[in-house]
């Protein structure tokens, strides 16, 4: 076994990736992964006492949230990127040590290993990566909650990151994630504390996708509902994917009057929502599809393809766009083209993509037509009356909050078959990318609402949670599972981990999670999620529709 990593819901064989990572992380990066995961935990250490002492570092406090995004599941692919994190997190720890001893402050309880481990070269870290990953707790259950509380934590830290971007923070997810990180080193630390541990993960979780839904409608106002072109135009284009909207922003400000047009992929599909973007005349719609199916999607583009975040498929060695791949912020690819962060108060400088851009030719045209979309809660809540009285008249009797990620194993062809058999009457709430394998789909409406209503990103499943709340206030409910509601939701990464989280501290239960169940999951933890909170896999598209709808 050369690495070991279960984080994501394409795990080798359902268990873990042990050779290289279905993902295509090589072992020696996964292996560096863990380091730094390492790393930041023992620099949360003396962050949790530097702050229990009123000391607090906000230089340490982004490194960390920088560094649990790195680690996210197709997000950096880079070892060099690790190494030096790796060494700067070093640094970072024995000089906040230094600083607490001065000043007689410690951490309570016995040092964990990761406090005062050391090293320097990349072989030494990653043979600590192979030592301090995922097996090295050897007692499975505690290791499941360890992990599924790590896994959340990074999926809150990405949310944390882009709302940081847009100049919004809160002090108390820095402080929060970094508890979280010291609990995982903790044998003292019992499975029933590890578990309410779970559920304050997705309290705080809610918190980040709060801030962040704050951090883009203040800047790019609410999402608006939008008819996205899927078509083309003649001139050189960009493709850019991820999540960030602040380099969104920037592209779209840069390449205005440059000739060169800009498309959104995959997740960066909802930005063709809010009405701040609309004013450019070059920003064309969306080209493609999912996230994995890239290759195919950025061989027809023609042009230079940007990653902001996260969703990253290392191209095969004969494609045709290795050269054409640009990365910014978290995200990571040997051999590609980092654009680098902003100055303080400065902005990213996006020249050399453009002018490689003007020198590429058009997109070829893979589809033709138009996706609805832009369905946050501030939208619904627009039509909320419309909305009602269609529950009311029996003209919607049921909604499916089908959120969440998309991904390549054939078996989430039954999302797709789920969506096309829903009766007539019934409303999909979706965000993420798992709505790719049904927002083409011919649904129609119903009185003039679409039978697909589309959030937006993951981190818009906030959206979903809010427009739930508020149909529970409308109709006088006590519980908001009593509400025509079901959840089959798709998952695939740590953000998907944290929304589940979420839903779960906001008292949601029966949420049904597919393809498969997450490989960290334990027997005895899954059973505690089956027990309290209802949760459970899918089966067929048939069978779990009788159980929905009975």
């Amino acid at each position: 076994m050369s690495m070991f990593c279960y984080q994501c819901q394409e795990a080798a064989k359902g268990t873990g990736c042990t050779i290289k990572g279905v993902c295509g992380k090589t072992d020696d990066v996964s292996n560096l992964q863990d380091a730094l995961m390492f790393a930041l935990k023992g620099l949360s250490i003396y962050t949790t006492a530097a702050r229990k002492a009123g000391i607090e570092k906000p230089q340490i406090n982004k490194f960390i949230v920088d560094g649990l995004f790195a680690t996210i599941t197709n997000g950096n692919f880079d070892r060099n990127v690790f190494v030096k994190k790796i060494r700067e997190g070093l640094d970072l720890r024995n000089s906040l040590k230094k600083e607490l001893e001065q000043s007689g402050i410690a951490p309570e309880g016995p040092l964990n290993e990761s406090a005062t481990w050391e090293g320097s070269s990349a072989e030494e870290f990653e043979k600590k990566g192979k030592e301090a990953g995922v097996l090295a707790t050897e007692n499975e259950d505690v290791r499941s909650l360890r992990e599924l509380i790590t896994y959340g934590v990074k999926g809150m830290a990405a949310y944390t990151e882009h709302a940081f971007n847009l100049g919004h923070e809160d002090p108390s997810l820095y402080s929060f994630m970094q508890e979280a990180l010291v609990a995982t080193t903790r044998d003292d630390v019992s499975a029933d504390e590890l578990v309410s541990m779970v559920i304050e993960t997705g309290k705080y979780g809610v918190t980040a996708m709060a801030l962040l839904d704050k951090a883009n409608t203040s800047a790019y106002g609410n999402p608006e509902i939008t008819r996205v072109n899927i078509g083309t135009r003649g001139n050189p284009g960009i493709l850019i994917s991820g999540h960030d909207l602040k380099d969104m922003e920037e592209l779209l400000a840069q390449t205005e009057g440059t000739g060169v047009d800009v498309y959104t992929h995959s997740e960066m599909l909802p930005a063709n929502y809010y009405p701040a973007f609309k004013k450019y005349s070059h920003f064309v719609g969306n080209y493609g599809s999912s996230w994995w199916k890239q290759k195919e999607d950025f061989e027809t583009f023609n042009g230079p393809v940007l990653f902001t975040t996260n969703c990253i498929v290392p191209p095969p060695s004969r494609s045709g766009y290795t050269d054409r791949i640009y990365t910014t912020g978290a995200a990571g690819l040997e051999g590609a083209r980092h654009i680098p962060d902003r100055e303080k108060d400065g902005k990213k400088d996006f020249s050399k993509i453009i002018e490689h851009a003007k020198k590429c030719k058009s997109p070829v045209e893979i589809e033709k037509g138009e996706i609805v979309g832009g369905f946050a809660h501030a939208q619904v809540f627009a039509l909320a009356d419309k909305v009602v009285d269609a529950v009311k008249s029996g003209a919607i009797k049921k909604f499916f909050v089908m959120a969440g990620c998309d991904g390549r194993m054939k078996s989430r062809e039954y999302y797709t078959e789920f969506a096309e058999k829903l009766p007539e009457d019934t409303v999909i709430l979706t965000a993420g990318c798992a709505k790719y394998r049904y927002n083409k789909l011919p649904l129609g409406d119903i009185g003039g609402i679409p039978r697909v209503l589309d959030a937006g990103q993951c981190n818009d499943s906030y959206s979903l949670a809010v427009v739930a709340m508020k149909l529970k206030e409308i109709f006088e409910l006590n519980d908001i599972n009593e509400l025509p509601i079901a959840y089959n939701i798709a998952w695939y990464e740590q953000k998907a981990v944290i929304v589940l989280l979420a839903l779960l501290s906001l008292g949601v239960k029966n949420i049904h999670l597919g393809p498969t169940l997450p490989a960290f999951l334990s027997p005895n933890v899954a059973n505690v999620l089956v027990d309290k909170f209802g949760i459970s896999g899918i089966t067929s598209a048939d069978e779990d529709l009788k159980l929905f709808l009975n």
